[in-house]
């Protein structure tokens, strides 16, 4: 699976669909187009991968470049948010928290 063509083939820009499922684990994927969201916290933990392209990120308060090939982990409850710049394809897991 091409998952850049699959971001590319959306329809919306930071509108994720999920590709597939691992256990409990949602496997999904998202095009960015340089424009910010606001902060959100969720219930479950997310590793965002940059498949291509640059993720800007606020993650409590700390500002984070994550670059083409590299990802970063966001623990469930943590406040983050996308700075705008961010562009390309962004694949997401979602794991909720055990326990």
């Amino acid at each position: 699976m091409d998952v850049r063509e699959c971001a590319t083939g959306l329809p919306e820009a930071w509108r994720s669909v999920v590709l597939a499922r691992v256990g409990t684990a949602a496997v999904k994927v998202l095009r960015m187009d340089g424009r910010e969201s606001g902060a959100e916290v969720h219930g479950t933990a997310e590793v965002l991968f940059v498949a291509d392209g640059v993720l800007e990120l606020d993650v409590d308060g700390d500002e984070l470049t994550v670059c083409a090939g590299e990802l970063c982990h966001i623990p469930a409850g943590t406040r983050h948010a996308v700075r705008a710049g961010s562009r390309g394809t962004l694949l997401i897991v979602e794991v909720p928290e055990e326990g």
